[in-house]
């Protein structure tokens, strides 16, 4: 589980491409010492098993294997060597739940379809999969590449979001363009609320 705040940009140092799906390895300023086989970090929002690590210039790397399933489903397979990626640690009980739950399992992807200044911010409009529209309320929360943000308003399937300096900074977001496909993760609560309303529907027409 974790909270979609952002604490490192990794790159990634070498892809591994196989039948089976792709193993990559990150480059990060992670504590080599703070990273265990099996542990679980999200990349650009999607929750990756690390297979290995060890340590590098500046911090770590470490290894995640990606299955072909997550390549066709996220912008995981459009990596290159040297792209930067959202990195997060999972959520432990004694830290701040400085965003929302998040589970770094991603619905489906988002494209940005217009982006422009807002003062010291940028707003950015984002077209979601139809399928997964009606998940996203104003004023509710999303993840969009692993980051925890709010929405500021919705028009049919496009929402936007406004994103703070610090963010733009602290995540590959300030490097974002109109056309780029995003990793879209709804609210878990809004799931959940939408499946109790479809049963008790069947339940009620049955």
């Amino acid at each position: 589980m974790f909270t979609g705040i952002i604490t490192d940009i990794g790159r990634v140092a070498s892809l591994t491409k196989s039948p089976d799906g792709m193993t990559a390895r990150i480059d990060t300023r992670y504590p080599v010492d703070s990273i265990e086989i099996g542990c679980s970090i999200c990349c650009s929002g999607c929750c990756l098993t690390v297979v290995k690590f060890g340590p590098g210039d500046t911090g770590s790397w470490f290894d995640i294997d990606i299955s072909n399933e997550s390549l066709a489903m996220t912008t995981l397979g459009t990596w290159e060597e040297g792209s930067p990626v959202n990195l997060e640690r999972a959520v432990t009980l004694s830290m701040e739940l400085g965003g929302h739950l998040v589970t770094g399992h991603v619905d489906g992807l988002a494209r940005i379809a217009g982006l422009e200044k807002d003062g010291d911010s940028v707003r950015f409009d984002i077209e979601a999969p139809v399928d997964l529209a009606g998940f996203i309320a104003r004023k509710g929360s999303v993840t969009l590449d692993g980051v925890s943000l709010t929405v500021n308003g919705v028009e049919g399937t496009r929402f936007s979001i406004n994103l703070i300096p610090h963010t733009l900074d602290a995540t590959i977001w300030g490097k974002k363009a109109v056309g780029d496909q995003v990793n879209l993760e709804v609210d878990l609560i809004a799931r959940y609320v939408a499946r109790l309303f479809e049963y008790q529907t069947d339940r009620a027409g049955s």
